[in-house]
């Protein structure tokens, strides 16, 4: 595929996921009675404006992002109809609003998906693979239950939790017959991906097939699952698990895309694109300057000192953290570039 179908689709793809995620901070506003100023897809200088009512309508030059611009979100207005003034609780469902939408886009697409699988993965094992090492400790049948204390669900979260583990030996707790049983110590090989060690999954688990009921349980657990795998991946990064260089930025992800719409089964873009609009869903929830879990948490300072605090300087932290924001996507692409032309991590 060439890259300029690639950037196209990606292009066409986060635009569409930042409509949606900025579609929900716009209905929320204009139901919270809040006066919206502008709804833009797109930073930098206008290509297409239409005015209608309070609101400007526009698409901007640069495809990274978008925004909902609120009467008084960044600075004092007497407005009766600006952000400010709007309850509490109002303005933290406007704030939440776009997250919620990229999760709800989300759970639509893992639905979608789980209706395509002909079997769905559990946590009962079936057989091993050959040469195996951890059916010295695990028997076919056993029920995994928890892994490194860590309760799974679905195959998703188990396979997630031995992803995660460091040195290939893990505690597993099963369920044998009637019997639970914790088995410490469990060994499985590890072998070395891109400079990461990661244990070898050796076991086979037992396929369900989909009715209703468990396609829909099924969607639910899925979806925890990446959510969970989001949380924890920030977690690995911030302990040193992984390296920055590990992350991919625009440019990273954009190359991905070309690779899976390339390929014959379409699938794999409806699950890379479930993956980004539930990441884009949990990561704008951290209570970080410039995100909506930032502002979420300065609501949540007024709500405990039951005074806003000035919008003037809220506005400063927001501004700091999204050059910020902008310094680490610089890092994160001159990385993609390195490794786009050296093949390498």
């Amino acid at each position: 595929m060439s890259v300029v179908i690639s950037i196209l689709i990606a292009v066409l793809m986060f635009g569409l996921l930042i409509f949606i995620h900025e579609l929900g901070h716009f209905a929320a506003a204009k139901w919270a009675g809040v006066r919206v100023n502008e709804f833009a897809i797109g930073m930098g200088p206008v290509i297409f404006r239409k005015q209608k009512g309070d609101t400007q309508y526009a698409i901007r030059l640069f495809p990274i992002g978008g925004f909902v611009a609120m009467e008084g979100d960044d600075k004092e207005s007497e407005d009766p109809h600006a952000f400010g003034r709007a309850k509490l609780y109002k303005r933290v469902i406007i704030m939440v609003a776009g997250a919620a939408m990229n999760l709800v886009l989300g759970l639509i697409l893992v639905f979608f998906l789980s209706t395509q699988l002909q079997l769905f993965g559990t946590t009962t094992i079936h057989s091993f693979e050959e040469n195996a090492v951890s059916n010295q400790w695990i028997e076919p049948g056993d029920k995994i239950l928890r892994m490194n204390g860590h309760r799974v669900y679905t195959s998703n979260d188990l396979f997630y939790e031995m992803m995660r583990d460091r040195d290939g030996i893990m505690d597993v707790e099963v369920q044998r017959n009637e019997t639970k049983l914790v088995l410490k110590d469990v060994q499985f090989k590890m072998e070395d991906i891109s400079g990461v060690n990661f244990i070898y999954r050796d076991f086979i688990p037992y396929g369900m097939r989909p009715t209703l009921k468990n396609t829909v349980n099924h969607t639910f657990n899925w979806t925890a699952s990446i959510i969970k795998q989001v949380w924890g991946s920030l977690v690995d990064l911030v302990t040193g698990r992984f390296k920055l260089n590990h992350m991919s930025g625009p440019i990273g992800i954009t190359q991905q895309i070309g690779e899976v719409a390339a390929t014959k089964d379409k699938s794999n873009l409806v699950y890379m694109m479930a993956m980004i609009t539930i990441n884009l869903g949990v990561f704008n929830l951290l209570p970080l300057p410039a995100l909506d879990g930032g502002r979420l948490f300065f609501l949540l300072i007024e709500a405990i000192r039951r005074k806003p605090i000035n919008p003037k300087y809220e506005g400063y932290v927001h501004a700091a953290g999204f050059m910020l924001l902008i310094g680490l996507m610089i890092v994160i692409s001159f990385s993609d570039i390195y490794k786009l032309f050296t093949g390498g991590m």
